[in-house]
């Protein structure tokens, strides 16, 4: 028995910590404490929060140890040759390693097939132990395949792999690959997952899974279906946020099957064997249905990778569980040595997760005291006042004055008390405020094959990205075009065009919306949408909406004195503050919701400006024409001869 002696470290403040849970230990020595999916969803995405005292306030020093599965090893085999006997393939391999393999994954270039396929496996060729029976090796033309067969784990020398060729021709096997097993086994745990949504996307049925937590490592995810014969290809996948636009990022791919072949025992593969960090509640399971109908799934069930805190109780008593602070760096316990020798206990669970009663959070990014420089506000064209329901970090979502009349690119915002900057940062998010704008038919007589509709917008030059709208047309094909017509610096309107999509509908089911993406953005509030007809009945059209993206300011501010965001400056050129230096840490910081007040017009400038600069040089125009014009007459007058 190996005798392990830690020292406790020095007090620990719990009012940092958002949460607390109950330890109860029995009695002194080793404890392992299993972390729940509630404790891990509300620490850090790195436990780096974790922390453990006893009824002091003393903190104990633990070891944080994460399951994972075996790492398996892709090795070639020494030799492979194949032989046909009679209406069967025989695949000799000779393994030429000392590791211990649960699994082989034959290649051949031959698509269309299906075939059982037996493994054996010796030592010396003479002696031959059944390893696996009627396992189905197949691929379609459509890319779902199989050629994975899996047995009990063992080390042999020698491995055949007989492949029944009696209902079908023999296909070409090229060559193997050994999975050979290395590490520690764990045990899973279950994990309880809901399907919170299902979406038939064409052929794709996808489904979005609650976790009932972030930060858990997958083990497994199987799926339950009454359909008895089928094989999918199956993807796994989480929303991440990656240059400004919510993309789905695929963690692994497989295939699932339920399969039987002539004369065999049918075979099923419904889990999906896994190894994930996922960082977020919800993960998509995307199911590939190509050409048949959905999968129907009932239910998925997962377990998880468990993770496990290790400490020495000095004495027996309640000790606490902290989670939610976060700010404290990780712990650094001299504890390294002992990971090896650590012979883990029966796990404990701690108590419910429950708010912790003495919770005061310290001032958030002390270091952010003094304010910037002084700014003379002179060119700046509109201010408005922030709204804040306390002091701290704040997240001010820019409105649609702001949106309308600041400059493209938002070069020319300033927070501004007491005449000195406020630093900012400015956060363009993947999330999209929806628009309903007022819509009016506007056909043109001159031209009756196009249907026209004009869509007014509340405020001239919004960021819009995208149009929607949906019709009861049943069958139609139009090329839908969308523009506006802007007045240039002479006065004169032209065309701009904004975006364009086309719209097939074979059926009520197929494609009910039309979404067209936006090329630029508007400079008027005023756009028009068109479709050409052809020779067809005019489509109707309903349920216009439009899409922006948020953009949002991140900063420290107290109540007083007040703050307030200036923008519309023409001339204005990008701030550059040191607070990108700890964004990381802003990010971090629980931040408060702070709005914006009643618009103050400092003076005209940006769009208003350019527009009335427009009518008026519109005029101007005009009128030095009628000048110029009136000075040829005069000239041209006095240069005729005169009448005799």
């Amino acid at each position: 028995m190996t005798t392990i002696v830690l020292a406790i470290l020095a007090l620990v403040a719990p009012t940092e910590w958002k949460h607390i849970q109950r330890l109860d230990v029995t009695q002194s020595g080793l404890v392992t404490v299993s972390l729940p999916p509630a404790t891990l969803n509300a620490a850090r995405a790195g436990l780096e929060d974790v922390r453990i005292v006893d009824h002091a306030d003393r903190e104990v020093p633990f070891l944080l140890l994460r399951s994972s599965r075996r790492h398996a090893t892709a090795i070639s085999p020494g030799k492979f040759t194949t032989s046909l006997t009679g209406r069967k393939t025989v695949v000799l391999i000779e393994t030429g390693t000392t590791q211990s393999f649960d699994a082989i994954t034959l290649a051949t270039p031959s698509t269309g097939f299906i075939k059982a396929v037996s493994i054996e496996g010796s030592n010396d060729q003479h002696t031959w132990s059944l390893l696996a029976t009627g396992q189905p090796v197949f691929r379609q033309a459509n890319g779902v395949a199989n050629l994975r067969v899996t047995f009990a784990e063992g080390n042999w020398r020698f491995l055949r792999a007989t492949v029944d060729d009696a209902r079908s021709e023999a296909v070409p096997f090229t060559g193997a690959t050994l999975h050979a097993l290395g590490g520690e086994s764990a045990t899973p745990e279950r994990l309880p997952v809901t399907i919170t949504d299902r979406t038939e996307n064409g052929s794709q049925t996808r489904l979005t899974l609650d976790l009932g937590g972030a930060n858990v490592r997958l083990a497994s995810l199987r799926i339950e279906t009454v359909e008895p014969l089928f094989a999918r290809n199956v993807s796994v996948a989480v929303r991440q946020v990656q240059e400004n636009a919510i993309t789905e990022k695929t963690l692994a791919r497989d295939t699932v099957y339920q399969v039987a072949i002539e004369n065999q025992t049918p075979v099923s593969r419904l889990e999906l064997p896994l190894d994930l960090p996922v960082a977020t509640r919800d993960l998509l399971l995307l199911v590939e249905n190509e050409d048949n109908p959905p999968l129907p799934v009932s239910a998925v069930t997962a377990t998880r990778w468990p993770v496990h805190v290790v400490f020495r109780a000095s004495q027996a008593g309640a000790y606490r569980l902290l989670t939610g602070n976060p700010r404290c760096a990780a712990p650094r316990y001299d504890l390294a040595a002992l990971r090896q020798s650590l012979a883990l206990t029966t796990p404990e669970r701690p108590g419910p997760l429950a708010p912790n009663p003495s919770h005061q959070p310290a001032e958030p990014l002390p270091e952010l005291q003094d304010l910037g420089i002084p700014l003379d506000v002179t060119p700046w064209g509109y201010r408005k006042p922030l709204q804040l329901t306390r002091p701290g970090v704040q997240q001010l979502d820019l409105d649609l004055d702001v949106l309308s009349k600041a400059e493209p690119g938002f070069r020319d915002l300033r927070l501004v008390s007491d005449g000195k900057q406020r630093p900012y940062l400015l956060e363009r998010t993947s999330i999209l405020r929806k628009l309903t704008p007022e819509v009016t038919p506007a056909n043109d007589p001159k031209r009756p094959r196009v249907s026209r509709w004009q869509l007014q917008l509340p405020k001239p030059n919004l960021p819009v990205t995208r149009l929607t709208c949906s019709s009861p047309t049943p069958l139609f094909r139009r090329h839908a075009l969308l523009h506006e017509e802007p007045v240039d610096r002479r006065g004169d309107t032209y065309r701009r065009q904004l975006g364009s999509a086309s719209w097939v509908r074979t059926s009520p089911a197929s494609k009910p919306t039309l979404e067209l993406s936006l090329s630029q953005a508007p400079l008027t509030g005023t756009m028009f949408l068109e479709t050409d007809n052809g020779d067809n009945p005019a489509i109707e059209l309903s349920g216009f909406a439009l899409f922006y993206p948020v953009t949002r300011a991140l900063f420290k501010a107290p109540m007083e004195p007040s703050t307030w965001l200036y923008f519309g400056n023409r001339e204005a050129s990008y701030p550059q503050y040191d607070l990108d230096l700890i964004a990381p840490q802003l990010l971090a910081e629980e931040k408060l919701s702070a709005t914006l007040g009643e618009l103050e017009t400092l003076k005209k400038t940006g769009w208003a400006a350019s527009q009335e600069h427009s009518r008026t040089g519109h005029w101007l125009f005009w009128g030095a024409l009628a000048v110029v014009v009136l000075i040829l007459i005069a000239v041209i007058t006095r240069l005729l001869p005169k009448a005799s």
